[in-house]
């Protein structure tokens, strides 16, 4: 891996470079015609998709219940079970998110107060290219579930041999209503505008290619988005206390997923740095996914060796991690430090794939820097708030003067009107 040894400043300015994001006017383009042909044409322009990108002919996009309930009750008794754990850890984590309104009656006369309320329908993209993701679909449909969304649907690719029965069956256990075999952008746009067969949602959440986030991104306003997620990414702070072998392991859990990840180490240790960049070579060439992982590691990722422990967080803080493993004695007195960061991971036996799968937090988490401004996908994706007001005559008097006078200010004399005109008589 590419190691950094520079003052603070110039490794902000690096880890800035990184993270610069740019748009691909090409990629933009395609995206935008895929959409407006969907958005015009309907399950043809979806068929049409399925045929060129992904090599499947298909008449009927809804996978039949009874396909998913053979798929669970099939599903090999190790993986029953393991998301069975991750339900269960999952389902108690986000329970804790859910929000209640409140109703402030404090003043005489006058009552304020807000409703939750859960959305009508949610639309789960769960990608199925080079890999299956049962664990998306637990991490999606689940707190879409427990904050009372009505109908869940979820669109994942065509595939010639049949949508992987891991992921039909993950569905039917975190309560999926209906799956869709359509992928891309073109399942993105069927869910923004919806199709004859594929109902239209109020919001898109789950990750996908950078095909699927550029939609997500063109159609948001047309229905809300979660986020636009990838390439993934993990951030470890570690000193030499830390394993090399460990830490290694953990930065290669995220390359694997795609050439575009990212994996970076910030240490103020010079010999462990070399010494986890050497592991990181050693266990690369042994990946079943290394064509994958080679490039995000070349490419993208990097070890910074910082002075002390405090710049060590600041740098952390400029990357904002998808992932932050904090490997050093003692972890959990340097959360206070942690500024930025989708998903935080304590001590050495809190690797990163725990989060991905049975720890309960969610795994579909801000990247690219965005966990600056956003948060991880939670039960609080799921429902909307409503604001409403009552007051008596005498509070509205009181207050009247002040109303006419700013809507007055802001030449909207129709506002004020609608004041003064209940206390003409």
């Amino acid at each position: 891996m590419k190691i950094y040894k520079e003052s603070l400043n110039t490794m902000l300015g690096i880890v800035r470079n990184y993270t610069l994001q740019t748009t691909d006017m090409e990629i933009e383009r395609r995206v935008y015609d895929i959409i407006e042909n969907v958005r015009v044409n309907g399950d043809a322009a979806l068929q049409e998709y399925s045929e060129k990108f992904d090599g499947v002919k298909v008449d009927n996009f809804k996978i039949d219940q009874a396909v998913m309930d053979e798929a669970y009750e099939n599903l090999p008794d190790d993986l029953k079970k393991a998301l069975l754990v991750a339900k269960k850890n999952i389902t108690e984590f986000h329970n804790r998110e859910i929000e209640q309104g409140f109703v402030d009656m404090d003043i005489p006369g006058i009552i304020r107060g807000q409703k939750v309320t859960p959305l009508d329908r949610v639309g789960l993209y769960v990608p199925g290219g080079t890999a299956a993701y049962p664990s998306t679909i637990m991490m999606t449909a689940l707190p879409a579930k427990i904050a009372g969304v009505k109908k869940i649907v979820m669109v994942t690719p065509p595939q010639k041999d049949g949508i992987n029965p891991a992921v039909l069956g993950a569905a039917k256990l975190a309560g999926v209503d209906v799956v869709y075999q359509v992928g891309g952008a073109q399942a993105v746009a069927a869910l923004a505008y919806g199709t004859n067969q594929i109902p239209k949602v109020d919001k898109i959440v789950g990750p996908g290619n950078i095909y699927v986030a550029t939609a997500k991104r063109q159609v948001f306003g047309q229905v809300d988005i979660d986020m636009i997620a990838g390439p993934s990414e993990i951030g470890i702070i570690a000193d030499g206390s830390a394993n090399p072998v460990h830490v290694a392991a953990d930065l290669l859990s995220q390359a694997e997923h795609d050439p575009r990840a990212r994996a970076i180490l910030v240490t103020n240790d010079e010999s462990f740095a070399n010494a986890v960049s050497d592991e990181v070579e050693r266990q690369l060439s042994q990946l079943p996914r290394e064509e994958m992982a080679r490039p995000a590691i070349e490419n993208n990722s990097y070890i910074a060796i910082m002075d002390n422990v405090e710049d060590m967080f600041t740098v952390m803080n400029e990357v904002a991690p998808e992932h932050l493993e904090i490997q050093l004695p003692d972890p959990m007195q340097y959360m206070s430090m942690v500024q930025h960061a989708g998903s935080v991971f304590l001590g050495k036996y809190a690797s990163e794939p725990l989060g991905d799968y049975v720890g309960g937090t969610n795994h579909v988490l801000p990247t690219s820097g965005t966990a600056k401004f956003s948060s991880p996908l939670g039960a609080y994706d799921f429902v909307k708030r409503i604001s409403f007001t009552q007051f008596t005559r005498e509070r509205l008097l009181e207050v009247a003067k002040d109303i006419t006078t700013l809507a007055r200010t802001e030449g909207l004399e129709a506002h004020a009107r609608a004041i003064e005109v209940r206390f003409e008589d």
